[in-house]
């Protein structure tokens, strides 16, 4: 393979298991309710696997972005699963979606970044294009945080939910202008405990007030810089797709942000926190409802443990 100046995507896809607990069900079980967690969070309810695994909702979404994608398993030639959640360890989830989609020997990976890891995916298969490595690439968060949640912990309970999201990545042809622009990344190792799955048997642990006050005052200033690489006004922006987390921190970085023509999604409400999976499933529901014309820039910004983060800006497939 040769190098490519850039490339681009050309179609999403999403999975979501069918078990939808709302906050209504949830004050049964733990002392909260509807209104407090709206008002905190945002979330209204979100959705739960059962006997699903990460691959399972991984190979759904990757599957649907494939055929959307008018390429076929055979051309595709690297795959980048972002999960923070697989509780297998090996084989790794890319090698179960690359085996069930029928893809053949391809450079296949897992990575964890947690809430940004669809960004760093995104970005890792834009390298390895740009640099010969690659041509075609699917990159898939995928999630079952269900598996990590404590649910008699009303901190955190009320915050997480399954499904994946998945895209597929391809090299631009000569002459053709990329359409994900660079990436801004990095993290801040210093807080990193202030978001934590540990241990054997783990479960989420979080202090929210620290991730809240780290991420409404951090993250636009990262933002801002995705947009300046990308060489793009913040009124040409059609849609900012952050990490699902809470809207009070989505809101919070739009305010300093100037995006005066862009559509926020919230998909949080309906889906909960995906960790890896937010953004791309938020997307690939807002493309398949035709909110985001094609070619249309949109920001993408994911931040979560570690304390990491990364973005940039893609046009819409």
């Amino acid at each position: 393979m040769t190098p490519a100046a850039g490339s681009r995507i050309l179609a999403f896809g999403h999975y979501q298991p069918s078990q939808v607990i709302t906050n209504d069900d949830l004050s049964k079980v733990i002392d909260t309710n509807d209104a407090w967690i709206r008002d905190r969070v945002g979330i209204a309810q979100r959705r739960v696997a059962g006997a699903e695994t990460v691959a399972d909702m991984a190979i759904a979404a990757a599957g649907k972005a494939l055929a959307a994608s008018g390429l076929t398993a055979s051309d595709i030639d690297t795959v980048v699963v972002a999960t923070c959640s697989s509780i297998d360890r090996c084989p790794n989830v890319a090698t179960r979606v690359a085996a069930k989609l029928g893809i053949n020997a391809p450079a296949a990976y897992d990575l964890n970044t947690a809430c940004s890891g669809f960004c760093y995916g995104l970005a890792s298969a834009d390298h390895a294009i740009r640099a010969g490595a690659a041509r075609n690439a699917l990159v898939i968060g995928a999630e079952k945080l269900s598996d990590v949640t404590d649910w008699t912990d009303r901190t955190t309970a009320v915050l997480f939910g399954d499904g994946a999201g998945a895209a597929v990545v391809t090299a631009v042809a000569e002459g053709e202008q990329p359409g994900i622009g660079p990436v801004v990344w990095g993290s801040a190792p210093e807080k990193g405990d202030v978001l934590k799955i540990e241990g054997w048997r783990p479960y989420i642990v979080q202090e929210g007030q620290a991730v809240f006050r780290w991420a409404t005052t951090a993250i636009a200033p990262y933002a801002q810089a995705a947009l300046d690489r990308a060489g793009v006004q913040g009124k040409d922006i059609a849609a900012f797709v952050a990490h699902q987390a809470n809207t009070r921190i989505i809101d919070g970085i739009v305010k300093r942000l100037d995006l005066p023509n862009a559509i926020v999604l919230k998909d949080l409400v309906e889906s909960g926190n995906t960790s890896a999976a937010s953004i791309p499933l938020a997307l690939s529901k807002a493309i398949e409802r035709r909110e985001i014309p094609s070619g249309a820039p949109v920001l993408l910004f994911g931040f979560g443990g570690g304390l990491t983060y990364a973005g940039q800006v893609i046009h819409c497939p």
